[in-house]
């Protein structure tokens, strides 16, 4: 059995036109069910630990994963199993909420790029700026109540965030940060079963938001408002992926292969020790030998 996801086809292509009819929700190929791929996974996870602590020795370059959804598409389950394999030392999550009264005095990028990832480690992100071209574009009170100078309100408004944001990427992606942008498509269907179960489970009831219901009333809105922004900004720098949601052991899978990946696509080494640091090495295994 191949037990390999070709993440390949949930990649979107540089300028490529995102119809998210054509992703399958349900979508678990090579795999037919769930059977066996706890291992793989268990497997996946100690190469996730091989890759993380490489880069945090090499401490050249920072990773950052990004991760967008509808309510109950997993984000949490899956950055929480995926994360298994991640060095600790070398890893940070952010969950990005509606912005403080701090955070709304600033550009609408300003927040998330203080959380980038330092060098030799990986930056999990649970939303981020996107946010500001999905939430602020179908729910218009939000934009407004960003004060915002009239001038920077147009009708170009979403095509200059777009441009915005593929110029912050790629200057980042100059200065040996790897981005991967993530989109968990879990179906409606799907979405209204887990609520469902959410509200029929007393340890999940504190999970669930009416709020979530009333943005489910805009499916339609959001779909297209993903859509557009995934056409956008998807780069060869900065790539989104756009994977199965609706089986969280196959989205946890997907994700990860996803992550290794992208660390085997740095030049990942053991660091060359120099003249100097060898020596010291060598004194004190001698001194250490000694007693």
């Amino acid at each position: 059995m191949r037990t390999r996801i070709d993440t390949e086809r949930f990649r979107v292509r540089q300028r490529a036109r995102v119809d998210l009819a054509r992703y399958d929700p349900s979508d678990t190929a090579p795999f037919e069910s769930s059977k066996g791929t706890r291992r793989i996974l268990e497997k996946t996870t100690r190469r996730l630990l091989e890759l993380t602590e490489l880069l945090y020795a090499q401490n050249r370059y920072s990773v950052l994963f990004i991760l967008q959804a509808m309510d109950g598409a997993g984000k949490d389950s899956a950055i929480k199993h995926v994360l298994r394999g991640l060095d600790p030392k070398a890893t940070d999550v952010h969950s990005f909420g509606p912005p403080s009264a701090r955070e709304m005095g600033h550009d609408f990028m300003w927040r998330c790029l203080t959380a980038l990832p330092e060098r030799g480690r990986i930056g999990i992100f649970n939303r981020s700026y996107y946010e500001e071209v999905l939430v602020a574009r179908v729910r218009p009170h939000v934009l407004a109540s960003q004060h915002l100078p009239p001038s920077a309100v147009s009708k170009r408004i979403w095509k200059e965030r777009f441009e915005d944001i593929r110029d912050i990427e790629r200057y980042l992606g100059r200065n040996g940060v790897v981005i991967r942008k993530i989109f968990l498509n879990v179906s409606k269907k799907e979405q209204r079963n887990r609520f469902l179960e959410r509200l029929s489970n007393p340890a999940k009831k504190w999970k669930f938001s009416i709020n979530d219901v009333n943005e489910r009333l805009r499916w339609k809105e959001y779909m297209s408002a993903y859509e557009e922004a995934m056409s956008a900004t998807s780069t060869l720098e900065a790539p989104w992926y756009v994977l199965p949601a609706d089986n969280k052991w196959f989205t946890r899978l997907a994700l990860a292969q996803v992550v290794i990946e992208t660390l085997q696509s740095i030049d990942l080494r053991v660091p060359d020790l120099s003249h100097r640091r060898r020596r010291e090495l060598h004194d004190a295994k001698r001194r250490l030998r000694a007693k």
